[in-house]
């Protein structure tokens, strides 16, 4: 996916890096909508999911979605989300999260979108995000329809 973003730059986007609790997810299992949205993406960008696993929904997410996941070792999750997205190339990545274990990744990456759902969302995540939505459904379909994108953070 190619961002032509005015006033911010241009962008090659390849990965979709997705926090599962609070943001896929609620109590551990997947919010109403996401697998659809994900198919309709058909891998551009390649969506990613990375949790803490909180709940203990992150193999089962990864069943239904049939998408690369990530599970971080408990401690420091803040940390190893950045280091996976800096393995990724942040300037190629959107992610999505609304925990505070969130924050670092959303402001790193091209895009970050900040998802205030049932939840919730840190007050971290949501002052580190380029974007805030109240639902993962419209963060998804900011990606499947990107000048929705441009036209939210154009300059």
């Amino acid at each position: 996916m190619r961002l032509v973003i005015p006033g911010r730059g241009t962008y090659a986007i390849g990965h979709l890096v997705l926090d599962m609790n609070g943001t896929l997810g609620l109590d551990g299992e997947l919010i109403e909508g996401v697998a659809e949205r994900l198919g309709r993406l058909g891998g551009d960008p390649r969506p990613v999911m990375i949790t803490a696993d909180t709940h203990g929904g992150a193999a089962r997410a990864k069943d239904a979605l049939g998408l690369e996941s990530v599970v971080i070792a408990k401690g420091e999750e803040a940390e190893q989300k950045l280091q996976f997205l800096r393995e990724l190339g942040p300037e190629s990545a959107i992610a999505i999260g609304n925990g505070a274990n969130d924050t670092f990744m959303l402001k790193e990456s091209a895009v970050g979108i900040c998802v205030v759902g049932p939840e919730g969302a840190s007050t971290s995540a949501l002052f580190a995000a380029d974007i805030v939505v109240t639902g993962i459904c419209d963060a998804l379909d900011l990606v499947l329809h990107p000048q929705r994108l441009v036209a939210t953070l154009r300059r």
